[in-house]
């Protein structure tokens, strides 16, 4: 089996290098040739100095798999393979795009007799042991043909991996788990910061999210990868309190506006994350001004 991968970061690199493992030839290429050297050498895939000689060095009818940024790269590459890939080939785009644009842009490759996959991907860097989450979205006849390397991706051949629907579907499901993600890291982060916060118990965060994991109702993949991190020692001083979000925790949030959907615990926890990002912090300081002005209290100034 043959599949060219377009993207060699940490997540398509890593994929690349799971499909190589299992015995595919892995075409690989990404911006940068330095990156696509490292591959080489340390993965065994086959270089592709651009996406033209990605695509001759495949057999028909050929597998492109994207791990690229959503937004104008994915754009680009996806426009620039409608013009080169011929009918029966099939476009993967395992990035983290707006299933809006993952529906427009099958129905431009479609017009061309060329099929579309999109595939919401999860695992992060462990992925590549462990295998990756994939809610894939496409016809049937795609979805057929791209099987055999879902198969590889996923944990096992017959989990951790699903055909969800049509075309959109896997990243609109992707959307949706990483809008619940926001929720439970919150919940998490909220919840040990109480238990910090009782420094009259003197509470090890170690073990209680040690212990927590081992028969607990909230035990999970993200209690466990805290837990491991707390063990290791976090130096709280050198870190600022600042979480980036990334466009699908904002897509999730619209969508449950357009539908009309309650979705509380998912928007706040995005708002939250806006709240971090914001330096001179000018809510709170908009609420001094109003304490002051209603009832005289104090605002305290910087430092104190």
């Amino acid at each position: 089996m043959k599949i060219g991968m377009m993207g060699l970061g940490k997540m398509g690199g890593n994929m690349a290098t799971r499909l190589a493992r299992a015995g595919v030839t892995v075409v690989g290429y990404d911006h940068s040739p330095e990156v696509v050297r490292s591959w080489v050498a340390s993965a065994g895939i086959v270089g592709a100095s651009s996406v033209e000689t990605l695509i001759a060095a495949l057999p028909a009818p050929r597998v492109i798999w994207l791990m690229l940024p959503s937004g104008p790269i994915t754009e680009e590459q996806v426009l620039g393979l409608s013009q080169r890939l011929e009918p029966g080939d099939v476009v993967v785009d395992g990035g983290n795009s707006n299933y809006h644009d993952s529906e427009r842009r099958a129905a431009l490759l479609a017009g061309k007799g060329i099929g579309f996959m999109d595939a919401g991907t999860s695992g992060g860097v462990w992925g590549l042991e462990n295998g990756y989450c994939l809610m894939v979205g496409g016809t049937p006849e795609v979805a057929r043909l791209v099987r055999p390397f879902l198969e590889i991706l996923a944990p096992h051949p017959e989990r951790g991996w699903a055909h969800v629907g049509p075309v959109g579907a896997g990243h609109y499901v992707k959307m949706v788990h990483n809008g619940i993600e926001y929720g439970m890291m919150q919940s998490l982060a909220e919840g040990l910061a109480l238990l910090q916060g009782k420094a009259a118990f003197d509470l090890d965060l170690a073990q209680i999210t040690d212990l927590w994991g081992e028969g607990s109702v909230v035990r999970s993949w993200l209690l466990e990868l805290t837990a491991d991190a707390l063990r290791k020692g976090v130096d709280w001083n050198q870190m600022a309190p600042v979480v980036a979000d990334s466009g699908e925790g904002r897509w999730t949030a619209i969508e449950a506006i357009e539908q009309g959907t309650p979705a509380p615990v998912l928007s706040l926890a995005l708002h939250l994350r806006f709240q971090s990002q914001d330096r001179e912090a000018l809510t709170f300081k908009l609420l001094s001004v109003m304490r002051h002005a209603f009832g005289g209290h104090a605002i305290q100034a910087t430092g104190q």
